[in-house]
């Protein structure tokens, strides 16, 4: 069986391989959504091309991404929270689940069981009462020795601290704005989140990505949107550290590869 592995693609998206297979997490595929523009580099296709499974955790646009699922392919694997199945293949998806809190599915060696979020989960926001409607979720993932937390969009819930033992936790840190919604969590609010869940490493994800076109270039409001695109992963990992917790925050760059699982030195110890 390989090794497991993760890299982080940008935003909310992460490829990981474990069970010898490969997932990704709402993927974000393209040069933008909507007014939001990719400001990392592309990416490039092979980070993609040999995707198992695709696992949606709420609907909205930026995580439910149809130009990036049909980049995958119509015949993936896709799972989505319960009630947006429907929608999905009336866009011609031909392998569509739903799955809900609680809910488990197996793919080969690997195991997902679905766990709760706090988020909004309409595909047009809190707001809409039309269109598609399901549970935002988060998603455990484990081969039986190595187990992986994808939050999703979530705040902080107390049922984060039954989600243990958990060794990987993808955790949002930020958005892609100079202000958060309700159901997100900023650095203080992830790292409230470590404190409840207790990961061994933790990924910061959804920061760093996306931006409104033109918002850099103003005067007011580019300085700030500038360092928000740098600074909220760093934030969280030093409010992990202050708090004294016993998480390794792995602060990746969108794109790159994760520094997980710690290699090993020659003696077979962690280095």
């Amino acid at each position: 069986m390989r090794r497991p592995a993760a890299t982080f693609l940008g935003h909310s998206t992460v490829r990981l391989e474990l069970a010898d297979r490969v997932v990704l997490t709402d993927p974000l595929l393209t040069g933008g959504v909507g007014p939001l523009r990719r400001v990392v580099p592309p990416l490039d296709p092979a980070t993609w091309a040999d995707v198992d499974l695709v696992l949606i955790s709420h609907q909205h646009g930026d995580h439910l991404h149809l130009p990036s699922l049909r980049r995958l392919g119509r015949g993936t694997r896709v799972v989505v929270p319960r009630g947006a199945g429907t929608w999905l293949r009336g866009k011609g998806f031909t392998r569509v689940e739903e799955l809900a809190p609680g809910d488990v599915l197996t793919d080969g060696a690997l195991t997902v069981t679905g766990v709760p979020a706090h988020h909004s989960g309409h595909r047009w926001g809190p707001r809409s009462e039309r269109g598609p409607d399901a549970l935002a979720m988060g998603h455990l993932l484990t081969d039986g020795t190595t187990t992986v937390y994808a939050a999703g969009d979530t705040d902080v819930f107390p049922e984060m601290s039954d989600l243990g033992p958990i060794d990987l936790a993808l955790l949002p840190v930020w958005g892609w704005g100079t202000s958060l919604g309700p159901g997100h969590l900023d650095p203080a609010g992830a790292a409230l989140a470590c404190a409840l869940l207790h990961p061994r490493h933790a990924v910061p994800v959804h920061w760093g990505t996306l931006a409104a076109v033109g918002t850099l270039t103003l005067p007011r409001v580019g300085p700030l949107m500038r360092r928000l695109l740098v600074d909220p992963p760093r934030d969280f990992a030093a409010a992990v550290a202050a708090a004294g917790l016993d998480t390794t925050v792995l602060v990746t760059a969108p794109g790159s590869p994760v520094a997980w699982p710690p290699t090993s030195s020659p003696g077979g110890d962690p280095a």
